[in-house]
């Protein structure tokens, strides 16, 4: 028996959200004329009918996995890729949780391929830790104050109101300049944003 996505939902009941208000397959429509692709084509290449195709791009039905696959492949893409594009935008609600790195003091939040630090440090800190970096893109933006910056053969002086992105897989250094706040945001390299 071929489940879908659809049928774990029945009905709504109170609080809860149905799997079809969920997911927008809209998003198919978006990329398919995007790569110049009919639903013909679309339905050639994935083996789905145009009806199906058509339905999910008006959200008029959800997907079972096998066809959240095929599509998905069309693209070039895995299942949780496609899902993850069509998953609704709803909100999600993190709660900061605050360390301390070097002389630092630090609240962040973490959503799947961002991380957002706030940061703030007296005149003098200093902060160089290499082991915390993924292969991300590291942006920083000083809010409040000066940070000098450094990579392994430049050093740059960020006032507030400037921004400096680079790999974070480079050695790198922040030493506050005077009392400073600041954003540092990490994006992984592999995931969209």
């Amino acid at each position: 028996m071929k489940k879908s996505l659809g049928n774990a939902v029945s009905g709504e009941r109170r609080g809860e959200v149905s799997l079809q208000r969920m997911y927008d397959f809209s998003v198919l429509r978006e990329i398919r004329k995007g790569r110049g692709l009919s639903l013909s084509d679309m339905s050639d290449c994935s083996g789905v009918s145009i009806a199906v195709i058509s339905k999910l791009e008006r959200n008029q039905t959800v997907a079972d996995l096998d066809t959240i696959y095929r599509l998905g492949r069309v693209f070039g893409m895995n299942p949780s890729e496609l899902l993850s594009l069509a998953e609704s935008r709803s909100a999600q609600k993190h709660t900061a949780r605050s360390h301390k790195s070097g002389d630092f003091i630090f609240q962040e939040v973490r959503y799947g391929n961002i991380r957002c630090l706030y940061g703030s440090g007296k005149s003098g800190s200093r902060v160089s830790d290499p082991r915390v970096h993924q292969d991300d893109y590291e942006l920083c933006w000083v809010l409040e104050g000066r940070l000098l910056f450094h990579l392994p053969h430049e050093r740059t002086e960020l006032k507030s109101g400037e921004a400096i992105q680079f790999d974070a897989l480079l050695e790198h250094s922040y030493e506050a300049l005077e009392d400073s706040r600041f954003l540092i945001i990490h994006i992984r390299k592999s995931k969209r944003f």
